[in-house]
């Protein structure tokens, strides 16, 4: 519980305005003379009094008091200094940079920053195999071939991911998140003890596919939960999250500098987040819109008109289809990016750590700053710009070095970042919530084809070519390319759209 007070001199005009109800950060209402508490707001408790002095000219020394408690669990205390502020400067209206364009309930506020604590163990997950493959190939004697495939072949645990998501349609969304987020931290520490690369491999294929199942039921509960003007915001939080938990993975990374077999100790770091996901799973409730449907329909059973089948049909190959063509170009430039950085540039584990932090975390502006236009300005153009940009400053870096090799990196990560939030959401947002988790599942496991394609492709060309992997990216390219276009002509605008506008049936 948080409490402060603040004094100000103010007329007798200002005094009735501070003796009103506000409605920015907070909405109130009055609960006895002078004292106000809670209507709606990302709040668990709070409430303001106000004592008020005359100093005989007219004037009135007034004192506000305040005590709260925000709903926001494991990241209260960052946002605890931003909310004392707004407090002590009251506005006419709702409208702050760094919170989302809607004020978000207690609910909502709650299960986000839940779901953003998932998503750093999620997004740890899935980063340790492509930041430690090339050591691990390493002390295995293995090739870029070799790599390729295991790379590739992980991909097939997108079948685990589908049968968990399916089954979340059916059963619910948490309990599934509990069990591929345990599930995904105990195969990977696993595979921190693998005796060559094909057990890291098959440890890593049941890992990645729990998490990516984990990663599908955070977007679908974050959509479900958060109002209509701040779904794509609050998935630019979830991705951040991902990211610094992908960031925990480099910053580890340099052990690998210490012993051959160091790179496990990445691995075996995974434990900890069993820690994570079970406090969660203690205070994350059920979808409002799963609780929903589960009390409309008990048996899950629906009967769909023709014109709603083939409205689905249709959403789901234009997703499937772009995903199948990012993924071409996406996984191979991220997964190759250390073998490259590596042996064609001569960088050490420490130096490849150093270059990821230094030219990902950036990332996160265009990420926070994507969310917010898409929200703002419309999914459509944010999503196709940041593609286009992200893609050719990304492969212009692999043909480069030296400074080069630094700012181009970074020009496409920022670029791509602001892409994501805005075709992120795109999947639980153009689905009912009956078949949202299957639609998801099929959408990712077609993308996971088209990674094990890519990852492929520039494992055996680029060994063809000396280990060179830039002019396979190069080829690659054109796929995320058409994929702009798509999202130009042919993707409809949900922003500040509700899901069941965009899907009647839920209606």
């Amino acid at each position: 519980m948080t409490s402060f007070s603040h004094t100000i001199v103010c007329d007798s005009e200002e005094l009735a305005r501070l003796r009103t109800a506000r409605d920015d950060i907070v909405g109130e209402h009055r609960d006895g003379p002078d004292h106000w508490v809670l209507d709606q707001g990302p709040f668990h408790h709070y409430e303001r009094r106000l004592a008020a002095d005359s100093a005989g000219d007219g004037s009135w020394n007034v004192t506000q008091s305040y005590r709260f408690a925000l709903a926001v669990p494991v990241w209260g205390r960052f946002f605890n200094p931003p909310i004392r502020h707004a407090l002590r400067h009251r506005r006419d209206s709702y409208g702050y940079w760094w919170a989302p364009p809607d004020r978000l309930d207690s609910r909502a506020a709650t299960v986000l920053a839940l779901l953003a604590a998932v998503q750093i163990v999620d997004g740890y997950l899935g980063t340790v195999l492509t930041q430690t493959l090339t050591f691990a190939a390493d002390e295995f004697n293995r090739d870029n071939t070799a790599q390729g495939l295991v790379l590739g072949g992980v991909r097939a645990g997108v079948l685990i991911a589908l049968v968990t998501v399916v089954a979340a349609d059916k059963h619910g969304r948490r309990s599934l998140l509990i069990a591929t987020g345990i599930g995904g931290c105990a195969f990977t520490v696993l595979g921190g003890l693998s005796n060559g690369l094909w057990m890291l491999g098959s440890t890593q294929l049941i890992a990645r596919g729990m998490s990516t199942g984990l990663g599908i039921l955070v977007v679908i509960v974050a959509a479900e939960e958060m109002p209509a003007h701040s779904r794509a915001w609050g998935a630019s939080v979830l991705v951040l999250s991902a990211g610094l938990g992908s960031g925990m993975a480099v910053w580890i990374l340099p052990v690998a500098d210490i012993n051959i077999r160091g790179w496990r100790i990445v691995y075996l770091v995974a434990g900890l987040g069993i820690l994570i996901i079970r406090s969660v799973g203690r205070r994350l409730p059920e979808s409002r819109r799963f609780e929903k449907l589960r009390h409309d329909r008990p048996d899950h059973h629906h009967d769909d008109d023709e014109a709603t089948r083939a409205r689905r049909r249709r959403r789901l190959m234009l997703l499937g289809v772009s995903a199948f063509l990012l993924a071409m170009f996406a996984a191979p430039a991220s997964g190759f990016r250390n073998d490259f950085l590596n042996h064609q540039r001569g960088f050490s584990a420490t130096r490849i750590s150093l270059f990821t932090v230094l030219t990902s975390t950036p990332a996160g502006l265009g990420i926070f700053l994507g969310g917010y236009l898409a929200e703002t300005k419309g999914r459509r153009p944010i999503g196709a710009i940041g593609l286009m940009i992200g893609t050719l400053l990304t492969v212009f870096a692999y043909f480069s070095a030296g400074f080069g090799l630094w700012a181009l990196t970074l020009g496409g990560v920022v670029f791509g970042g602001m892409a994501v939030p805005a075709l992120v959401v795109y999947g639980p947002e153009l689905f009912g919530t009956n078949d949202r988790g299957r639609a998801n599942g099929t959408i990712v496991t077609v993308g996971v084809a088209g990674s094990a394609i890519g990852l492929l492709l520039a494992g055996v060309l680029s060994d063809r070519m000396g280990g060179n992997v830039a002019p396979v990216l190069a080829l690659l390219a054109v796929a995320p390319l058409i994929v702009a276009g798509l999202v130009l002509t042919l993707y409809p605008e949900t922003a500040a759209t509700e899901l069941e506008d965009l899907n009647p049936e839920d209606s």
